[in-house]
């Protein structure tokens, strides 16, 4: 099989491997079978849009084998999203070498190639690494039975744990979301010991400020605990006992709009007849939000009139969220490790940047997530190209592509697809953000994973259709197994699991609020933890999960190798998965190990064993052998 022209995932077409620091050089190989003649070097253009283009001369270094091989040597000298291909002159016209899938570089291709390049000083908080993350929705998690006070009256009160949440709308047409189950803080502070039963390091917390909604998006008032959930003590006490158990807590920053029903807007005039900007030109809180025609239109999230916009850039909200002092030091300085941020690229970048420099002010080890949805590296939002993760904004982002990868590929097994949207983002991202990426395959935003994997589409059913749907027995099982490789992806490919509450217990659910039942207490399916608990004991049996490179090694419809390397660590791994319903057994060798040089297999494993340099995985199950360099 003839080799490609250029493929920027290998590195001896492109070396290192993905974004690159500003000043760092990188080396570009271009193959050129000899029954072409080249006149001359080729030339490799590379370009920031809307800058002049760099032209570097690739000149011919090797031609002893069955092609010639050009290269060259780029040096950036700017951070940001660069764009490349390569021209010369062949067989006596212009030719152009671009992209043809994600990563092939073909004449007469359509697309460029991507380098991104990141600042030289940028490093993200190493605690992170290795770690794993657990999601909570606080109000559907776990109660304590504790009292709390002051919550008001016009809140509906659930006393059928189990329950559907309220979905539909009221006599007015109005869905309220007002219905709370009562999950609090003192009841996570009760459930630490199985969330670190879990191999849990994190603790991500959706919104816990005063809100009165059950999701707590529409924030009331970022300075106070919601009465439902506890109090500032609380949150202090949850902070110190997960930090002695080696779990950090990291907090749901909302900070593109604010309730209506709340301190600042004071829409319904719960705080009082003559304050906040809906009902007072003068408040102090009326230049954050857009009117335009005062009070009734103005601007709103997505057109939701419950979640009016704020202009984060206002000079008095940005001192109060990212000021000394403020909200985000706040909540740091009572035991909170870092932000979410909640829609991240509805955040102006002026904003980000004053975030971050009020979060790092308390320590480089405060951990910054956003919520982006696409490829981070090149998202455009309202005309301008982000620069979330080049370098005084963003840690990492909550790692969509990848969900999407992984359940589409489990489920329908487009191998291809599936490599080309792992390597694509590992190609364009930092690797300080890699390491760091939230790695979930459901969350409060999307159907359950167990649900996706075994039952219908959701498609375009309504809510009606979607609330009491759970799937039948046969569903279940064979869910459950798709499941169980999906969480095999989850927890090794590079970045940080993140289970979303319940996930590992087996519970369903479609669309809001279908996936944010209450966790099924007594209910679990325990098998499915105690793999979950396998999953994680065998992420803490070795260093080559926490900042190791990946390469693929076999990918088909019914199984995905591959390993992990850390050379720093002198660590790697090598992950067998089995998504047949057939038991598999795999050969362990080392040209399947070359990214190694000279590996010493299996000190420790999980699987059915190793045997003759053999492993043996059943069916929709995996193994792993550890190596040490």
């Amino acid at each position: 099989m003839s080799m490609p022209i250029f493929d920027c995932f290998d590195t001896s077409y492109k070396h290192p491997f993905g974004a690159i620091r500003r000043g760092q050089p990188s080396i570009f190989n271009v193959r050129i079978p000899k029954e072409f003649q080249v006149s001359g070097s080729l030339t490799l253009v590379m370009f920031r849009p809307g800058y002049k283009e760099r032209f570097i001369e690739l000149v011919l270094q090797d031609e002893s084998g069955s092609d010639n091989i050009f290269t060259g040597v780029f040096t950036p000298n700017n951070v940001g999203v660069h764009q490349y291909y390569f021209t010369g002159v062949i067989n006596g016209r212009r030719r152009y070498i671009k992209r043809t899938g994600a990563n092939i570089g073909v004449f007469e291709g359509e697309e460029l190639f991507q380098l991104t390049v990141f600042d030289e000083n940028l490093y993200t908080p190493s605690f992170v690494r290795g770690g794993i993350m657990y999601q909570i929705f606080p109000d559907r998690f776990a109660k304590s039975g504790e009292q709390h006070e002051n919550v008001p009256a016009d809140r509906v009160i659930r006393d059928d744990w189990y329950g559907t949440p309220y979905y539909r709308p009221d006599e007015k047409g109005i869905v309220r979301n007002n219905d709370f189950f009562g999950g609090d803080l003192k009841g996570i502070i009760q459930k630490l010991p199985y969330i670190k039963s879990l191999g849990t390091t994190i603790i991500y917390l959706n919104p816990i400020f005063e809100s009165q909604e059950n999701h707590r998006y529409s924030t009331s008032n970022y300075e106070k605990i919601d009465p439902l959930l506890g109090t500032e003590e609380d949150f202090k006490e949850l902070c110190q006992k997960a930090g002695e158990m080696g779990i950090d807590i990291i907090l749901d920053g909302v900070f593109s709009h604010t309730g209506a029903d709340s301190v600042y807007f004071n829409k319904f005039g719960r705080y009082g007849n003559d304050t906040g900007a809906f009902r007072d030109r003068n408040s102090p809180y009326f230049p954050w939000y857009s009117f335009t025609a005062y009070p009734d239109r103005y601007e709103s999230w997505w057109g939701i009139t419950t979640l009016p916009n704020v202009n984060e850039n206002n000079p008095e909200y940005t001192e109060y969220i990212c000021g000394d002092g403020g909200i985000l030091q706040k909540w740091i300085e009572l035991g909170a490790r870092g932000w979410r941020l909640d829609v991240a690229d509805e955040l102006p970048d002026q904003f980000l940047d004053n975030l971050n420099k009020s979060v790092k002010k308390m320590g480089t080890d405060k951990v910054i997530y956003g919520e982006v949805w696409e490829d981070a590296s090149n998202k455009e939002s309202y005309g301008v190209r982000r620069r979330y993760l080049l370098g005084g904004q963003l840690d990492s982002v909550m790692n969509y592509p990848f969900k999407e990868a992984i359940l589409n590929y489990v489920k329908y097994a487009n191998a291809g697809i599936f490599i080309d949207s792992i390597m694509t983002i590992l190609e364009h991202y930092p690797k300080p953000a890699v390491d760091m990426l939230m790695n979930f395959i459901s969350t409060h935003d999307t159907e359950r994973a167990l649900t996706r994997l075994g039952g219908e589409e959701v498609g375009w059913h309504d809510k009606d259709w979607q609330c009491e749907r759970h799937l039948e027995p046969a569903e279940y099982t064979y869910g459950i197994s798709l499941l169980k490789c999906a969480m095999v992806l989850q927890f090794f490919l590079p970045g940080i699991p993140c289970i979303y509450y319940g996930d590992e217990a087996g519970m369903e659910g479609y669309r809001d609020p279908f996936n944010r039942r209450c966790y099924p207490w007594g209910n679990e399916n325990i098998e499915l933890i105690d793999f979950t608990r396998s999953l994680a004991r065998v992420r803490q049996g070795t260093r080559a999960f926490e900042q190791g490179d990946m390469r693929f090694i076999e990918v088909d419809d019914n199984v995905c190798v591959f390993a992990r390397c850390d050379k720093i660590n002198r660590d790697a791994a090598i992950i067998y998965l089995n998504k047949s319903t057939k038991t598999r057994t795999f050969r362990i060798v080392n040209e399947h190990t070359d990214m190694f040089s000279g590996f010493t297999p299996a000190f420790d494993r999980y699987g059915l064993g190793i045997d003759d340099n053999r492993i043996t995985v059943a069916p929709f199950d995996f193994g792993v052998v550890y190596c040490k360099l």
